[in-house]
């Protein structure tokens, strides 16, 4: 029997609606037989081993299956590619053997993430490409001709590459595993395998990224390629009036799936457009937020981490430099569907003056209630909850609203609403809500401010001739429109829903 899966490629219910549709929990029929021929074809070619003391987790291999539109011998196509590449350049063991100094240095030049998420529970990086000036980029790669580590490589990849792939291997087994642990958002039995970026480029002139452009485009090429799907939106703050020659660089770096995430903000539009996405407690100040946090810092953990770790001897913080989380019999932590208790422990590892360093940090316990309830909110991340206590949450909200306000009530609106799914919102049998408490098919909390304006990446540029200052979301659509009422590019896109005509990839299936 063939295990290649459907010729033809399967239009993901993550292109329509974004997370956590196309992640484990939450795929369609046909995804879940594109990913089981998947893992079959992978074990077939030997690449994967499943069960337990497996090579790899169910979320990892998703991530390639969802890259490629479910087309399984396309995802494996990459997939082998990268265990092909990471086998000949040591990953592993170049992340768990870096000289600790050697990792502070790429870390100051690269994303980096502020201990914060966004209220999907996903981490929140920023990124200030001002620093990467020639000054810096000539010491850097000075310092960067060997891997600083004890892994031996192909020479074909770059040791300062190398060097900033591990910042993405501290991305998939430190900070996802961390995240996903965290029971405190929607749905909390989906591993988080994504990342948001806030991308400052002010500051930058059109010499200073042209100087970068090689650098930039090679560390895009090879992260596109390797570690797929582990961005989610990648916010631009501070674009320059020439922005628009600069993207016709960027786009060529990247798939369409990665452009599409891709937002410009005006400095006017900032603020507003962030808050929608995460909430201003974990916003640096700089960005209109709350969070004392300025790139090059340390993570400022989330009080959510910081109250389900128990720290190990002396440890009352992460140290610095490269860490992994691995479960109760040593192995790395898996990516699947959570259980309802969960228990892992970190390890602080790479070199200090060429001596190998393996300290326990701490341990975190993961709980999940089989009946969690929709219960407020904990730093913007919703608690999640089962069907029932969604829609009886909604179906008092709409009573409430039928009823009107009592007197002194001004109109306020439960702080504890949350979320149900499009499909519950569209049963017939299910009760309907006001239509000022949803935000395109969504129950969304008080605290998130409905965005007035945002377009994406190709929007922007492609209108900054034409002053995109009157493109505007439509009060009664949800469309883009000119300020005219003539819907423009995205608002009459291919999907149900108007949101994901903004904030999602417009791809269609093809044979």
């Amino acid at each position: 029997m063939s295990t290649a899966g459907p010729a033809h490629r399967v239009q993901s219910a993550v292109v329509e609606y974004g997370y956590p549709q196309g992640h484990l929990g939450h795929l369609s029929d046909e995804e879940e037989t594109a990913f089981k021929n998947f893992k079959i074809l992978c074990e077939e070619k030997g690449y994967y081993k499943p069960g337990e003391g497996g090579t790899h987790d169910d979320a990892t291999l998703l991530r390639f299956l969802r890259a490629r539109r479910f087309a399984v011998a396309d995802a494996f196509k990459q997939f082998q590619d990268t265990e092909d590449w990471r086998k000949a350049n040591q990953l592993d063991t170049l992340y768990e053997t870096i000289d600790l100094e050697q990792y502070e240095e790429t870390r100051r030049l690269y994303p980096q993430w502020t201990g914060r998420r966004d209220r999907r529970g996903i981490p929140v990086y920023v990124y200030e490409v001002k620093h990467l000036n020639a000054k810096t980029m000539a010491a850097y790669e000075k310092s960067a001709k060997e891997t600083s580590s004890k892994a031996t490589t192909d020479g074909k990849t770059p040791a300062k590459l190398l060097r900033l792939f591990a910042l993405y291997e501290n991305l998939i087994r430190f900070v996802m595993p961390l995240c996903t642990a965290l029971t405190d958002r929607e749905h909390p039995r989906t591993p988080i395998t994504q990342s948001n970026n806030i991308v400052d480029i002010s500051g930058v002139g059109l010499k200073q990224f042209w100087n970068l452009r090689g650098h930039m485009q090679d560390a895009s090429t090879l992260a596109t390629a390797h570690y797929p799907e582990t961005l989610d939106r990648i916010f631009i703050i501070g674009a320059p009036a020439f922005f628009p020659t600069v993207w016709g660089w960027i786009k060529k770096w990247f798939d369409p799936i990665t452009t599409s995430k891709i937002f410009i903000l005006s400095h006017s539009d900032m603020q507003k457009t962030l808050e929608s996405f995460i909430d201003p407690v974990n916003i640096p100040k700089k960005y209109g937020g709350q969070l004392d946090f300025t790139f090059g810092d340390l993570p400022v953990f989330d009080p959510a981490i910081t109250k389900v770790i128990q720290w190990e001897g002396e440890n009352k913080d992460f140290p610095h430099g490269p860490m992994y989380w691995r479960n109760t019999q040593g192995k790395k932590v898996e990516g699947k569907l959570g259980e309802e208790t969960k228990e892992m422990s970190a390890l602080a590892v790479g070199s200090i003056d060429g001596k190998q360093r393996e300290e326990s940090v701490c341990t975190v316990t993961r709980t999940l209630g089989k009946d969690q309830d929709v219960d407020g909110l904990t730093n913007g991340h919703a608690t999640a909850g089962t069907q029932a206590a969604l829609l009886e949450k909604a179906k008092t909200a709409t009573e409430e609203s039928e009823a009107g306000a009592q007197p002194g009530s001004n109109h306020a609106r439960p702080t504890g609403l949350l979320v149900p799914t499009q499909s519950q919102l569209e049963a017939p049998t299910q009760p309907t809500t006001p239509a000022h408490e949803l935000q395109e098919g969504e129950l969304v909390p008080a605290s998130r401010p409905e965005p007035k304006r945002f377009v994406t990446a190709d929007e922007v540029v492609g209108e900054l001739a034409q002053k995109v200052e009157n493109v505007e979301l439509s009060e009664k659509s949800g469309n883009l429109s000119n300020g005219n009422g003539v819907a423009v590019v995205n608002g009459n896109g291919p999907h149900t829903m108007a949101t994901a005509n903004l904030l999602d990839p417009t791809v269609k299936s093809t044979s």
